[in-house]
């Protein structure tokens, strides 16, 4: 074996008893108490070992950028404006440096996969794509990186950026998104990222409903034309922050429908609860679906990071546990089992969003593990608590120690 994580806890696995986690060529080999092989060992001491995180929508290419801009009244629109003004100076440089810092933020705190969205329109052109694009082979010993381009600033009524988004997608880009309530005709642009989706066979994962009131919705208008273009378990709608503010019945009919279909649902708690219910000044709305609630009815959720020290959200350090400990705190989870289903959607929930294969602590796939400084997931989530290993196909990308009391003698 090239390596051994000896006495490891895995959910699912030998009753929660310890267990030996061999690895071999980058994968996980074998899954057993008292393995009997040889090879470099590390004893992790009872602690829990899980797959590794999994950023489904972050963005890189803007982060660490609060030095430059103002965040004064908080809400949406001076986010959208204080941003479309800065990146007027972004350089591939710039985007490069700051993409590199955030990202690895993400890595010590147990990220392996990723999924960031990136700005294309005439303002940044390609500078924001040039920069963050060499990340992705820099950086493959550690994180699988892939990008999703879309339009922040509108589609059809800024000219130029259909060719822009189209030209990326050649380039490499794998996912193509969307923010229609930035369009002068939202449902005109759904329509031609779809039809974009399908030219290129591409994923889709759009911003959608960020609002404080549900009286307009395009949710429902994509789940028609998952339909229509027959995209389920493609398709992935990030935000959604009106339907926080719809009564039960009502949003349990549209998560019916999201899991009919097959659209899955993205909540980004730090960004969510930051910008809503700005125009309220007394029981200000968190503006945080709960979703925990709707993966009853089928829907598939994950829970992510977003905006790092920008405008959007003036803090962050990129920890996933965080998220997930956050959220649960926002949406008021107290049962064990959800609190779980908290840790799942850093995790394994993302995993079946992104649609990767072979994820998980199982032998035979990749070892891409994490091990945490307590013995299951619910307690990780409940107590914040850090990973203190990190592994890449097998190979070892971080070390955290574990705080220490200095008692006196």
């Amino acid at each position: 074996m090239d390596l051994i994580l000896r006495n490891a806890r895995v959910a699912g696995v030998n009753a929660g008893e310890p267990v030996d986690v061999g690895i071999d060529g980058g994968v996980i080999a074998a899954i057993e108490p008292h393995l009997s092989a040889e090879g470099r060992e590390i004893d992790v001491e009872g602690r829990f070992v899980a797959p590794g995180f999994i950023e489904t929508h972050i963005h890189l290419d803007k982060s660490c950028i609060l030095d430059r801009c103002k965040s004064e009244k908080g809400h949406l629109e001076e986010a959208i404006e204080q941003v479309a003004q800065a990146k007027k100076a972004f350089t591939e440089e710039d985007c490069y440096e700051r993409a590199k810092r955030t990202l690895e933020k993400c890595l010590l705190h147990g990220t392996t996969h990723m999924r960031t969205h990136l700005e294309v329109d005439p303002v940044i052109g390609h500078r924001g794509l040039e920069g963050v694009l060499p990340l992705i082979d820099e950086y493959k010993w550690a994180i699988d990186l892939e990008i999703c381009v879309f339009p922040q600033e509108g589609l059809l009524n800024n000219p130029g950026t259909d060719e822009l988004i189209v030209e990326a997608m050649r380039r490499g880009c794998k996912l193509v998104g969307a923010a229609p309530y930035t369009d002068s005709d939202p449902k005109g642009q759904i329509d031609r990222i779809f039809e974009i989706a399908r030219d290129f066979d591409a994923d889709i994962d759009m911003h959608l409903d960020f609002g404080p009131t549900h009286d307009e919705i395009d949710i429902l208008y994509v789940c028609d034309l998952t339909e229509k273009f027959k995209y389920g378990g493609r398709v992935t709608v990030g935000h959604v922050t009106k339907l926080s503010s719809m009564p039960p019945q009502t949003l349990a009919d549209i998560a019916r429908r999201l899991a009919d279909v097959g659209v899955a649902v993205t909540v980004l708690p730090s960004t969510d609860l930051f910008l809503m219910g700005r125009h309220m000044d007394h029981n200000v709305m968190r503006g945080v679906v709960p979703v925990h609630t709707m993966l009853e009815a089928g829907v598939n959720c994950s829970l992510s990071t977003n905006n790092v020290l920008n405008p959007f959200t003036p803090f962050g350090d990129c920890s996933l546990i965080r998220m997930a400990n956050l959220y649960a705190n926002i949406c008021q989870v107290g049962k064990h089992a959800d609190i779980v289903e908290c840790f799942n959607m850093v995790t394994e929930r993302s995993a079946k969003l992104m649609r990767l294969e072979g994820y998980g602590v199982e032998a035979g796939n990749p070892a891409d593990l994490v091990v945490h400084d307590c013995q299951d997931p619910a307690t990780a989530v409940a107590e914040l608590v850090p990973p203190v290993y990190g592994f890449k196909n097998g190979r070892q990308t971080f070390t955290r120690q574990p705080a220490a009391l200095h008692r006196p003698q």
